[in-house]
């Protein structure tokens, strides 16, 4: 091995790391952002009109329902990993947000913060529990308690 090639330090790999999840965090943010809006929408069904009045010009070939089968599967499997990052990261921010409540809220079960981190089976269980209390103050409150 050539010993002018080496190997970078631990701290610039992690460094580029950052930058590279940087990177993608804004761009996927601000993605997310332009595909759910009004004109994004707007720019769709304009395409899908343009390809759908372009089909006797083409003879509905084969082609021309390829290019649209194509677009739309590409721009369909890129956003699926966008949007579930935006959303990975909205669902994190959230939750932090709860547990800050829950911890500063006196009375509170402050062993329930990181709860989504609990079995399916213990959050079914936390989830019935609270189902039985909401049903509980619906009952309270019709008899005007």
């Amino acid at each position: 091995m050539n010993e002018n090639r080496r190997r970078r330090p631990p701290e610039k790999e992690q460094e580029k790391t950052a930058v590279v999840k940087k990177l993608f965090r804004r761009f996927a943010h601000k993605t997310s952002l332009a595909v759910g809006s009004p004109a994004a929408f707007i720019a769709a069904v304009v395409v899908i009109l343009v390809w759908a009045i372009t089909g006797p010009l083409f003879h509905y070939s084969d082609t021309w329902q390829l290019i649209i089968n194509t677009a739309t599967t590409i721009i369909t499997f890129l956003m699926v990993f966008l949007i579930q990052n935006t959303q990975n990261r909205d669902a994190r921010a959230v939750h932090l947000k709860l547990d800050e409540l829950i911890k500063n809220i006196d009375g509170a079960r402050n062993w329930m913060i990181d709860l989504e981190d609990l079995s399916d089976e213990e959050i079914d269980a936390f989830q019935k529990e609270f189902q039985r209390f909401t049903k509980q103050a619906r009952k309270r409150r019709a008899a005007g308690k």
